[in-house]
């Protein structure tokens, strides 16, 4: 009885870990994602001073990320895409004009659009979205298209191509 007693409990505390952890992951990711929109946001509007500083909170946002919290398929992709984002966002921080931050976005926005679809943790919809004359992807948290890759000269150029569904 006593052995029943000790793997009921063993697994009761590896699930609350488990769940604490992805609680802990999840939260994380979703500040990240937050940066990113800031960022995509700030391109959207044309601001450049904006889009720095929300590239360098999104690097802040990367390397704070509790990565202990993942398996370790999860922290492949992770390490992977987050190198990614940190070496565009920091190229993105240098520009000192807004076709070169774009420029710097696009492999940002592929790899936060794969983290997303891999990962799962998103706590809210987030919407792909396609501008065919940059013919370039990036994630958005509304339905209404924001264009980060022409601003105010195509602000609404674009459509929702896939909806990834709240985790």
């Amino acid at each position: 009885m006593r052995k029943v007693f000790l793997i009921i409990t063993l697994l009761s505390v590896t699930v609350l870990t488990a769940n604490a952890q992805s609680d802990v992951a999840k939260k994380a990711f979703n500040k990240t994602l937050t940066s990113y929109f800031d960022t995509k946001n700030a391109l959207a509007k044309d601001d450049l001073s904006l889009a720095s500083s929300s590239a360098k909170n999104l690097i802040t946002s990367l390397e704070s990320f509790p990565i202990q919290s993942f398996t370790p398929a999860q922290r492949t992709i992770w390490t992977a895409q987050a190198e990614i984002i940190k070496t565009e966002a920091i190229a993105l921080i240098a520009q000192k004009d807004l076709k070169a931050q774009r420029k710097s976005f696009w492999p940002v926005s592929s790899a936060m659009l794969k983290l997303t679809k891999e990962l799962n943790l998103n706590s809210s919809d987030i919407y792909v979205q396609y501008c065919p004359m940059a013919k370039k992807s990036w994630l958005n948290e509304v339905t209404a298209v924001q264009n980060p890759f022409y601003g105010s000269m195509m602000y609404d150029c674009g459509s929702v191509t896939e909806t990834i569904a709240k985790k």
